[in-house]
């Protein structure tokens, strides 16, 4: 059923976080026909399932999903199997490497266990591209074609930077948006949410709708989300994201990484907090009543919560303040067992327990507290590699049998050294 809200009120409420609305005056005549008629709207976004883990940065199409069911409205999560065998374009300065089907299937199964942590299963509908690309047939693509122009499509900012560079432009990623847009077309979607990066593809949906008599939809972007470095927009591929299943202290860990003023755009984005509510925070820790660390906390208190519950939320900031706050070796760490391209020597002296020599600068690489030897080497002169907690200076160490804890700034994890090979 659609909300009995005022039609002002629901604008108000589903415009907070969009970068862009295309157009509001139809998407509030969209609102009055649709409670006028008892009629939810629909609401596309699409996902390529080109990694097998959802982050925040897709979560916050979710959530903005999410506001239009609260409304009463129904969110069509759309995979984009098919599509994804393309590449979306969008960004990109080179052709994206092909993906297998066998990839994108198991890809598009980890996506429908994780939606529904977010979005109401009710209210929602699971499709998949597939179902109305692949039965197309040379003909049926040829008239979809015949609906835009080459001239059109080169007018896309990354096409175009592209084409004036004389970097290759494939065929196929030419055929991209025409595909999502018939998507929309399939769908008979009121609204399709993207990213700002989307924007060239939602537009294409309204007019190829236009063409195949159906009303067009109105697009609504949201911003970027900015990876937790602050520089590049969240991704798997640079290592700058927070996936939602990763566990509740690692999620938290990584939410009180962020900036100060990356912070502000989280909550924006992340939670229900409004703009109101977001402004007198900045004023507070501005006049110095509220420091920026208790509000970064309660950030990622929120964000564990949405995922898990209060209960691991309150876990998750407990042992974050006793591990890197205050120091204390974690509760649990993750142990991994002695990497054997590590050791340089073997000793086994009489009457004594064997022990392994090991570079340092590998091992600490190897464990994934490095993210290469060069780096490891890097952060061990400057004292930042501790082993049971004494700071490493020297290349090669002498480990024993046993749990040998190494931390490099606020990260540990446990080698298992065996007592023989």
């Amino acid at each position: 059923m659609v909300t009995a809200l005022s039609v002002d009120e629901q604008l108000a409420y589903l415009k907070k976080g969009l970068a862009e609305l295309i157009r509001e005056e139809d998407l509030r005549e969209r609102l009055i026909q649709a409670k006028k008629e008892r009629r939810p709207l629909r609401v596309k976004a699409g996902f390529d399932p080109t990694a097998p883990d959802l982050h925040l940065g897709h979560t916050v199409l979710l959530r903005k999903m999410k506001h239009f069911q609260d409304l009463g409205h129904t969110a069509i999560f759309l995979i984009g199997e098919t599509t994804a065998i393309i590449g979306d374009p969008s960004g990109r300065n080179v052709t994206r490497p092909p993906m297998t089907r066998e990839q994108i299937l198991a890809n598009a199964e980890t996506y429908k266990a994780q939606v529904f942590k977010i979005l109401a299963p009710g209210k929602t509908e699971v499709r998949f591209n597939s179902e109305w690309l692949e039965p197309l047939g040379f003909y049926d693509v040829v008239r979809l074609t015949s609906h835009y122009t080459v001239a059109r499509i080169l007018e896309r900012d990354d096409f175009a930077k592209r084409y004036r560079e004389g970097t290759p432009i494939s065929v196929h990623e030419i055929l991209y948006p025409l595909a999502q847009a018939y998507d929309s077309v399939m769908l008979k979607c009121d609204v399709e949410l993207g990213g700002t990066d989307q924007k060239f593809n939602l537009l294409v949906g309204r007019e190829i709708q236009k063409d195949f008599g159906q009303p067009p939809q109105i697009v609504a972007t949201v911003p970027i989300l900015e990876g937790i470095n602050g520089v590049e927009k969240m991704s798997k591929s640079l290592g700058n994201y927070i996936g939602i299943t990763e566990p509740p202290d690692v999620m938290f860990r990584k939410v009180m990484q962020i900036s100060d003023a990356l912070m502000y755009s989280y909550y924006e984005l992340l939670t229900d907090r409004s703009l109101g509510e977001i402004e007198a925070m900045k004023r507070r820790i501005a006049s110095g009543e509220l420091h920026p660390m208790q509000a970064k906390m309660e950030l990622g208190r929120m964000i564990v919560t949405d995922f898990y519950s209060a209960a691991e939320a309150k876990r998750a900031e407990e042992e974050f303040t006793r591990v890197v706050r205050q120091g204390e070796v974690p509760a649990e760490m993750k142990q991994v067992p002695l990497p054997m391209e590590a050791v340089v020597d073997i000793q086994t002296p009489p009457n004594a327990p064997r022990a392994y020599l090991c570079n340092i600068d590998k091992l600490v690489a190897r464990i994934g507290l490095a993210a290469s030897v060069s780096e490891a080497a890097r952060k061990r002169k400057e004292g930042a590699v501790v082993w049971n907690g004494t700071p490493v200076s020297e290349l090669v160490l002498t480990l024993r049998a046993g749990e040998n804890r190494f931390k490099v700034g606020k990260h540990w994890t446990a080698v298992i050294v065996p007592e023989a090979v």
